[in-house]
């Protein structure tokens, strides 16, 4: 049972230069189902996403589109980012964006507060810089240009060419902070995980920090520097500052206690940013570090990383408006291993859909609802005696439950839905060896027809509940489907974490009639076919 705990947890903000891509859309939908699994567990969780909207790219993007970064950013969030939310079921609780006033505000607090206490100082700095990462390189991430670009120097990430930019900006003295990060991950090894992105970071803190350029003068699209307006906030410093801000930072203590730390999952490209500079940032205002930094992998397509850039982006729509929203999310989060990188192809998810979903999972659910309809006049029977194929699929529920829920607190969504998918493909070899159809053929039988078919749909009745986080639309038709809405109320209400236990739904429900829950699919309606 839940003890109320707080779970807090973010996806990235999201850069606001162009259309959302199914990148995006996979952390979205993996923080939603974690923040769905808890928060039906009963614990106190909130789920935060929004958009990063200062910056140089913003700023370029703008005036090459005819317009101001505002309008540009107001365009980009009504249209394309708040409208992604509801194409993929994102259940959030608060959407930030960092041209919000409680943002700008409390980002100036905490920079004043730095400044204060001596950690931010004036320098000159002369480095090459990435417009489209919004940092200055590192030496391991500057790559010589080839093509094109030969000559040149480019990003290791988005292969364009690098900027030699001198600027007197204000630095934070990130420099002070490597041995207490190390510190940090050495007496936690949870807070940067996966275990290859640990060692990724551990390796990078080890050759040493250098201090960190946290403003800029040759542009003013930002948070003005509270003691110098000449200058803006770094992007990154300002971006970051969401996961606090969000939550009460500077204006709202109680609640700030209430939800931090928070659970950061973002993509392993910009996980130097919150493993690294986030943690010292808080280390010096005297704020506990997060709980957790989760760099997941990235969606190869073509063997390349999702980019718009690079015409490898794919939009969330060109999925959904097939496949449905539930298609999308189980697809992503059972075909990756949450953490590794992960291929996309439309092959994979055509036969993923009709094998797993509509075969395996939606044929299940549409036989038992309509041989209780057939058998029992659509009422839930009365079980009798259980034999040993019934308390297989007692256990079979049971164990799944409680191996689903372990995975979900170490982040592996993938093995929580291979758990709870052992249910399906129990039920669905107990019906071939149960034989129900032959049992309703004779009269001595209909005691263990009952059994057989209460068993099975208690089995649905636990898969609904369990499999709700991922695919919400699909169990919540089940659920109405079998009755449970009317005598257990809501399924957002159930307690998940007591699913695995027997005998919940009552003999005498009522079931009602189940329309397909993944409906076929032609082969030439597939985009990629």
């Amino acid at each position: 049972m839940s003890d109320g705990s707080s779970f807090y947890i973010t996806t990235p903000i999201f850069y606001v230069n162009d259309v959302p891509h199914i990148g995006h859309a996979y952390t979205e939908v993996a923080a939603d189902v974690l923040a769905r699994w808890h928060r039906q567990a009963g614990d106190d969780t909130w789920l935060l996403t929004g958009t990063d909207e200062h910056g140089q790219k913003i700023l370029r993007t703008a005036t090459a589109n005819g317009t101001t970064p505002q309008e540009w950013a107001d365009r980009l969030v009504t249209n394309e980012w708040l409208p992604l939310l509801k194409t993929i079921d994102i259940a959030n609780d608060d959407f930030i964006r960092t041209t919000d006033e409680r943002h700008e505000k409390n980002v100036q607090k905490f920079l004043q507060k730095l400044y204060d206490d001596g950690f931010i100082y004036a320098g000159e700095y002369e480095a090459l810089y990435c417009v489209g990462c919004e940092e200055f390189k590192p030496q391991s991430e500057i790559v010589d240009g080839t093509g094109e670009y030969e000559g040149q120097k480019v990003c290791a990430i988005h292969s364009k060419p690098l900027e030699l930019l001198q600027e007197k900006n204000y630095f934070f003295r990130m420099s002070q902070f490597a041995d207490q990060l190390l510190a940090l991950y050495e007496e936690r090894p949870e807070f940067v995980q996966p275990e290859s992105a640990r060692n990724e970071v551990v390796s990078f803190v080890r050759q040493g920090l250098s201090d960190l350029s946290i403003s800029r003068s040759s542009f003013d699209w930002g948070i003005k520097v509270p003691w110098d307006e000449s200058h803006v906030v770094y992007v990154w410093f300002d971006a970051l500052l969401n996961y606090a801000t969000a939550v009460g930072y500077g204006q709202d203590e109680q609640n700030f206690a209430r939800r931090w730390p928070a659970t950061h999952i973002v993509g392993k490209d910009i996980l130097r940013f919150h493993a690294v500079i986030w943690p010292a940032m808080l280390m010096a205002a005297g704020v506990d570090v997060p709980h957790q930094v989760y760099g997941h992998g990235w969606l190869l397509v073509g063997g390349e990383k999702m980019s718009k850039s690079k015409l490898t982006g794919i939009a969330p729509t060109q999925i959904t408006d097939t496949f449905g929203s539930d298609a999308f999310r189980y697809y992503f989060m059972r075909a990756i291993s949450f953490g590794q990188d992960g291929s996309f192809s439309w092959e994979d998810l055509s036969a993923r859909y009709q094998a797993e979903l509509a075969n395996g999972f939606g044929n299940l659910a549409s036989r038992v609802v309509a041989m209780v309809t057939r058998y029992f006049e659509g009422v839930v029977p009365q079980a009798g005696r259980y034999e040993d194929a019934d308390f297989a699929v007692r256990q079979t529920v049971a164990d799944a439950a409680t191996a689903a829920d372990a995975a979900i607190e170490k982040l592996a969504i993938h093995d929580a839905i291979t758990a709870i998918w052992t249910i399906v493909d129990e039920l669905n070899g107990y019906i071939t060896a149960q034989e129900p159809w032959s049992l309703a053929k004779d009269e001595a039988q209909r005691e263990r027809l009952a059994t057989v078919l209460y068993t099975a749909a208690e089995g649905l009745r636990a898969l609904a509940v369990l499999l709700s986080p991922v695919i919400p639309k699909a169990t919540l038709k089940l659920w109405v489907a079998l009755g449970a809405e009317d005598e257990l109320g809501d399924l957002d209400d159930q307690p998940l974490r007591s699913a695995g236990e027997w005998g919940q739904l009552p003999a005498g429900t009522t079931v009602n009639g189940l329309e397909a829950l993944f409906p076929r699919i032609d082969a030439d309606a597939v985009p990629g076919a």
